[in-house]
């Protein structure tokens, strides 16, 4: 049995980079969540922020079940 390094790296460097990116998508959704209640509180609306966010929690949501179809295909 021969291991190909090259693609073994390879793999690994797409999902480290594909698992930092969903994170900080993340990240950003639930950033985008906490302004709406910071606004909340002082009176107004941060429409444009939860829009932001929901976008963010849907890519995050689309990127995982991409995931889902690779594997299952």
């Amino acid at each position: 049995m021969k291991i190909d390094w090259a693609a073994l790296g390879s793999v690994f460097g797409i999902s480290l980079v594909v698992t930092v990116a969903l994170v900080a998508l993340f990240s950003v959704g639930i950033a985008g969540l906490s302004r709406r209640e910071r606004a909340a509180e002082q009176g107004g609306t941060a429409a444009l922020a939860v829009t932001g966010a929901y976008a963010c929690f849907a890519a995050c949501a689309a990127a995982v079940g991409y995931g889902i179809y690779l594997i299952v295909a």
